[in-house]
C-alpha cells in the first residue's frame, strides 16, 4: 500500500497523479485547484518519500502493483493517469501491463529508458556511501532552468527539503528500479490516447527521449512546455495544468469507446475542452518493429553481469572480443552470470563477498577493481568491503591483503565521491 491523499468531488472521475524521484505529491499543488474541478484526483508518495512507510520498491512494476493494490482498496477501478519521470514509468507499465485501468495517459518528464543502468546504480552507490546531501545539493540544476533558481530560491530550497527528507534506503530502491526500466521494444503495446509532456529545457529525460515516446505510442500527442526543465509542473505550472485538461477532456471520451470494459460510475461526463498554453503536435513518425532476444540462460546471464558489472564495463569487453575469444565470453556469461550469480541460494552481496576473497586469495587481482566497483552496486557499503578484505589477511597473507586494499581504496574514492 502506498501512502495518499484525495482532492476533488467524490463523484468525479479519478486521476491519479504520480511524485518524481525526491519529492512528493506535493510537487503537484499548483495544479490541483483546477484540475480538481473536473476530477477526483488522488496523490501518491513513492515508498520513504513524504514520510511515506520506508518499504523499498527495486522495481518499477512492484511500484506500479502497489498502486494498483492502493487504488483497489479505497474501490478505484478505472482511472486517467499523470506521472512525472519515474511516476510516468509506473504510468507506463500500468498502460502495458492492465490497460483495461487506464482511461487516458499523460507522461511527464519521462523516458523508455531512463539514461543507463550505470548512471543510476552509481547515483545508489553515493547514497549509500554519503547518504542523500550531495543530491540534495545537485538536485536544483537537473530539476530546473538556472533563471528560475535565481529567482525562486524559496522553491528550489523547498525541493531540496524534499529530497533530503527522503529514506536513503526507498531512494536507493528507486535508482534501481530506474536502472532496470526499458520499455523500448513495447511501446507500440501502449493503446490509450497519451500525451507526452516535456521542458524545452529538460536536461534528464529532454525532448529527444520525448521524441522516442511519441514515435513509439499510437496514439500520443507532444507538448514541449517552454522555459521548463525536468520539474515542469512547478517551474511552469499554468501551461502544465492546461495541458492537462486539455488532454484528459478530449481524450477520455475516445478510450472509453475504444475498449470494451465497463467503464466506473461517472466516468462519460462530459468536459468542456481547455485550449493548451503549449502546442502539442501528433506524432510524425512511425516505430520500428520491436525485436525479441532469445529467452535463455545466455540472456539472464548478460542482464546480470551488466547489473553486477555495469554497462561500460561489459560493453568494453563485447567490443574487444572476436571470433578468438566470443566463445569463451559466451561461456562465462552463460555459466558464470547465467546459471551461477542468478541461484536463489545467496543473495548479491553475500555473492560479492565470496568473490572479493576468491579473487584475493587466487592472487589475480588485475580483475579485482571491477569486483570491487560490483560489490558496491551489489549494496556493499566500504566499511563492510574493509572488513572483507582484513578477512582476507588473515587467510590469505598479508601482501595480497596489502595489495587488494591499494586496489580497492582507489576504487573506493572514485565510485563514491560525489560529483562537483
Amino acid at each position: 500500500m502506498l501512502q495518499y491523499r484525495f482532492d476533488g468531488p467524490e463523484d468525479a472521475p479519478v486521476l491519479v497523479i504520480g511524485p518524481s524521484l525526491g519529492t512528493t505529491w506535493h510537487m503537484w499543488d499548483r495544479q490541483i485547484p483546477e484540475l480538481s474541478q473536473h476530477w477526483r484526483i488522488f496523490r501518491y508518495d513513492l515508498p520513504g518519500h513524504g514520510g511515506a512507510p520506508a518499504h523499498p520498491a527495486v522495481a518499477v512494476t512492484d511500484l506500479a502493483d502497489r498502486l494498483l493494490a492502493t487504488l483497489d482498496s479505497v474501490g478505484v477501478q478505472r482511472f486517467g493517469y499523470a506521472g512525472c519521470s519515474i511516476g510516468g514509468a509506473v504510468g507506463a507499465d500500468l498502460a502495458l501491463r492492465h490497460p483495461h485501468r487506464v482511461a487516458s495517459l499523460a507522461l511527464v518528464a519521462a523516458s523508455p529508458r531512463f539514461g543507463t543502468a550505470d548512471e543510476f546504480r552509481q547515483r545508489g552507490v553515493i547514497v549509500r556511501s554519503n547518504g542523500l546531501e550531495p543530491i540534495a545539493r545537485t538536485a536544483p540544476e537537473r530539476w530546473f532552468t538556472p533563471h528560475f533558481a535565481a529567482a525562486q530560491p524559496a522553491i528550489v530550497e523547498w525541493a531540496v527539503q524534499m529530497v533530503r527528507t527522503t529514506d536513503p534506503g526507498c531512494y536507493i530502491a528507486s535508482c534501481e528500479a530506474l536502472a532496470a526500466f526499458d520499455i523500448r521494444t513495447e511501446l507500440s503495446r501502449i493503446g490509450v490516447p497519451t500525451l507526452v509532456l516535456v521542458g524545452a529545457e529538460d536536461k534528464v529525460t529532454g525532448p529527444a527521449e520525448a521524441r522516442t515516446l511519441v514515435a513509439g505510442i499510437p496514439d500520443a500527442r507532444l507538448a514541449l512546455v517552454p522555459g521548463a526543465s525536468h520539474l515542469a509542473p512547478v517551474e511552469q505550472p499554468g501551461a502544465v495544468t492546461d495541458l492537462l485538461l486539455m488532454h484528459f477532456s478530449t481524450a477520455w471520451q475516445d478510450t472509453l469507446a475504444s475498449i470494451p470494459v465497463p467503464p466506473a460510475p461517472g466516468l462519460a461526463a462530459p468536459f468542456v475542452p481547455v485550449a493548451p498554453v503549449a502546442e502539442i503536435g501528433s506524432a510524425a513518425i512511425t516505430p520500428e518493429a520491436a525485436t525479441m532476444g532469445r529467452r535463455d540462460r545466455y540472456d539472464s546471464g548478460m542482464k546480470v553481469r551488466r547489473e553486477v558489472l555495469g554497462d561500460a564495463h561489459v560493453d568494453a569487453v563485447t567490443a574487444a572480443s572476436d571470433t578468438f575469444t566470443d566463445d569463451f565470453e559466451e561461456l562465462v556469461t552463460r555459466y558464470a552470470w547465467g546459471e551461477i550469480w542468478t541461484r536463489e541460494g545467496l543473495d548479491r552481496r553475500a555473492r560479492s563477498c565470496v568473490t572479493l576473497t576468491a579473487v584475493v586469495a587466487s592472487g589475480h587481482l588485475e580483475g579485482l577493481a571491477q569486483h570491487v566497483r560490483a560489490a558496491l552496486r551489489n549494496g556493499l557499503t566500504p566499511v563492510e568491503i574493509k572488513e572483507v578484505l582484513l578477512q582476507t589477511a588473515v587467510y590469505c597473507g598479508i601482501p595480497a591483503a596489502g595489495a587488494a586494499f591499494a586496489i580497492a581504496q582507489s576504487v573506493i574514492q572514485a565510485e563514491t565521491t560525489p560529483p562537483a
